[in-house]
């Protein structure tokens, strides 16, 4: 029996299971999130992630972002992460085209 004991482990068996494409990406960031905690400045993060954008909270707009970025890259899955919450999985939007 695997007993699994952080957030990132827990999440990433899960993530597995529904999308392996994201799952490193995801559990990456939660460990980020655990080790620089929630809130703090784009700067702080911005030497981990792919692409940074420091707003005060996911809009629609963004999410619109991400659908145009996903087309003209021609992916089929994206992540908006928002690091401003205490348990990084609630922050989390998937869109997939």
């Amino acid at each position: 029996m695997n007993l699994l004991t952080t957030e990132s482990q827990r999440h990433r068996e899960i993530e597995n299971e529904q999308d392996p494409r994201t799952a490193p990406i995801i559990g990456a960031a939660i460990e980020v999130h655990r080790q620089l905690g929630p809130g703090l400045l784009e700067s702080a993060y911005d030497e981990v992630i792919v692409e940074l954008k420091s707003v005060e909270r996911i809009l629609p707009v963004h999410e619109a972002q991400l659908l145009t970025y996903l087309r003209l890259s021609g992916k089929t899955v994206g992540l908006l992460i928002n690091f401003n919450v205490p348990l990084l999985t609630r922050g989390i939007i998937r869109r997939v085209l």
